[in-house]
């Protein structure tokens, strides 16, 4: 109850200037920043010394462009692995030429396919990378042939999750939590324990859920597809369940802030917004951030349906969130979105202006909704 009432007295901030290099602010300092340069990660990069010759492991979508724009801003060479099938550049709503075309004259191209080990080995070796971010990382078999290809590697920034926790009746969850070897992420985990017997400087940040323009997982998306066409919400459970998320590009000034860090060695951080919200409660802040009516939510039993292989809903039926202390103890990180706001900023760049990843289903929605009527 106290993160829907909490959710409810948020302000909502229309973001007629929200861009891609644009944080969205308080309305007495929007129009002072224009820019997207959170103060942290300008003073963390100046701290740590000179220009690093950076690798990132992806780049081209969601959370690597955001990143990789920011490591350009601050003077990094940046270099992106990717298999060349997107584009490795292009121009980003709310984006001035001026910007793009500095972006673009700045970022290097290296194509290649992570799994040929052996061109992994070989091309990198050649490059002599200070710094790795791996942002699409799943298995340590591909983690352990960057290593051994960059044997003076500086860090090793690893995008881990926090799906890789136990499931538990206390929370939120810590760092120092147990894990869950059998997780769908377990990936993820057998690479941060890799990462831990080598003799390499590494950080593994875990967010819990993304969200944000160019997101490609349906987070809120799924929302904003129901509030347009006018459909009633299916939530599962009384909607009751606490979750968290986190904005995009507090995840990428977040991976900025544990560049050259010496606080970030051989660390784990969450990352993710600094509140928690219900299921409902995430429904009505979609319907406030597209400007939409009050939604309707209809409560149902999951129990009571088989989906087959669809996904009716797209969060995990449980409480889950994660304590983010650490962060912004060590890292001196803070989330510059609350939820409302980030939500306007991920409609108004992305959903508002009719782009998405996904195409709207409602076969299960349509199966909940029959069986509700039938009941009544």
């Amino acid at each position: 109850m106290a993160a829907t009432a909490s959710l409810k007295s948020s302000l909502l901030l229309p973001s007629p200037i929200s861009d891609f290099s644009s944080a969205a602010l308080s309305i007495s300092t929007q129009a002072r920043r224009r820019s997207w340069q959170p103060r942290g990660a300008r003073m963390q990069v100046a701290a740590a010394a000179d220009s690093k010759n950076i690798l990132v492991m992806g780049g081209t979508r969601f959370i690597g462009v955001f990143l990789s724009r920011l490591l350009v801003k601050e003077g990094h060479q940046v270099t992106l692995f990717t298999r060349g099938k997107a584009p490795i550049t292009q121009q980003l709503p709310g984006e001035s030429d001026a910007e793009f075309a500095e972006f673009s004259s700045k970022v290097l191209h290296l194509k290649g396919d992570r799994q040929d080990f052996d061109f992994v080995k070989t091309s990198l070796a050649a490059k002599g990378f200070d710094v790795v971010y791996d942002i699409n990382g799943r298995e340590a078999v591909e983690v352990a042939p960057i290593l051994d290809a960059l044997p003076n590697l500086e860090q090793y920034i690893y995008c881990s999750s926090a799906g890789v926790y136990l499931k538990s009746d206390l929370l939120p969850h810590f760092e120092t939590d147990a894990v869950d070897p059998k997780s769908r992420h377990k990936g993820k985990l057998e690479t941060e324990s890799l990462l831990e017997t080598r003799d390499v400087n590494w950080t593994s940040i875990r967010p819990v859920y993304i969200y944000g323009p160019l997101n490609y997982n349906p987070v809120e998306e799924w929302f904003f597809h129901r509030l347009k066409a006018g459909r009633p919400i299916p939530v599962p459970g009384a909607g009751n369940q606490i979750t968290q998320l986190g904005h995009v590009k507090d995840l990428a000034t977040a991976f900025v802030l544990t560049l050259g860090n010496p606080k970030a060695s051989k660390q784990v951080f969450n990352i993710s917004g600094a509140k928690y919200v219900t299921f409902d409660g995430l429904a009505r802040a979609c319907a406030k951030a597209g400007g939409f009516p009050e939604p309707e939510i209809v409560h149902y039993n999951p129990k009571d349906f088989d989906f087959g292989k669809k996904k009716a809903f797209p969060f995990r039926d449980q409480h889950f969130f994660a304590s983010i202390e650490k962060a912004t103890l060590e890292l001196g990180w803070k989330p510059e979105y609350d939820l409302v706001e980030g939500l306007t900023d991920s409609y108004n760049l992305d959903f508002g202006r009719g782009t998405f990843r996904k195409a709207a289903d409602f076969t299960t929605d349509d199966m909940i909704l029959g069986k509700k009527l039938v009941s009544v």
